[in-house]
């Protein structure tokens, strides 16, 4: 690969995971969870999609192609489907800390329940906890973190527990999903149209201005929800009229924005 495709496919990585991560981090889902994953899908794909053929696909040469070990591309290669549903707690740094509330004894109270814990102290307090069971993550980071997962309650200057963990409703992990379906379906169809002739390439067509203002947007939101059902030309139509380089008439003031719909075959 020459340096400038090397460039555009890293500007590329950059842009995807920036929305991706926001969604990682808001779930809970730290570096660790992330890179482990990231390194099955590695293995997987190279031991499916890049076997030459006539030939076994030996962890050697999976190794070479993505760069890990030997070792490690045997240990994943051990993996049939990564559904380990304890990844991500085992990096969490405050699911740790949770457990440790839970099991230690120095934080129990006398019927083995987790104590009510002051945020500082000489012994069993909250910071203490944090030191033992989260490394040198600053104690006022994890109850932040804690907090905003509505897995404590702090009052009168006592911090008390209220869930055995994180814990997912099942519509936001049906929401999750479609993560996983709809952006893994985009990426497939660009990753066909890059890879085939030119008779060969799947429809994907995008319409966008970036002079919108933003007093226009939940009215455009509604508009393009109604209009989603058309080819891409009528939308078209429907989106310039509220840009401002293309159309200097228009009157709403705002920040610049952009807004768009896109539409694209996947199989």
């Amino acid at each position: 690969m020459d340096t400038n495709l090397k460039k555009a496919v890293s500007s590329a990585i950059v842009r995807l995971l920036h929305p991706l991560l926001k969604i990682l981090l808001r779930n809970g889902i730290p570096y660790g969870t992330f890179c482990e994953l990231a390194k099955w899908v590695y293995v997987d794909v190279a031991s499916r999609e890049f076997v030459i053929q006539g030939r076994k696909q030996t962890d050697s040469r999976i190794a070479t192609i993505t760069g890990l070990s030997r070792k490690e591309v045997r240990r994943l290669r051990g993996i049939s489907v990564f559904d380990d549903l304890g990844s991500p707690e085992r990096y969490n740094r405050a699911v740790r800390v949770i457990s440790g509330w839970r099991q230690d004894q120095d934080f129990l109270n006398s019927k083995g329940l987790p104590r009510e814990l002051s945020f500082e102290g000489a012994q069993a307090s909250f910071s203490s906890l944090v030191k033992s069971y989260s490394g040198d993550i600053p104690p006022r980071a994890i109850l932040d973190e804690m907090l905003r997962a509505g897995v404590i309650d702090v009052k009168k200057g006592k911090i008390k527990l209220l869930s055995k963990g994180y814990i997912v409703k099942k519509e936001e992990s049906q929401k999750i999903q479609i993560l996983g379906d709809d952006v893994s379906e985009l990426i497939s169809t660009i990753n066909h149209n890059l890879d085939c002739e030119a008779s060969e390439t799947f429809f994907q067509r995008k319409v966008s201005y970036d002079n919108i203002p933003e007093d226009v947007l939940v009215k455009l939101r509604k508009l393009l929800s109604k209009k989603s059902e058309d080819f891409t030309e009528s939308i078209d139509k429907v989106i310039s009229r509220y840009d401002r380089d293309v159309n200097p008439a228009v009157k709403e003031k705002g920040e610049r924005r952009k807004a768009g719909l896109g539409i694209f075959y996947f199989e």
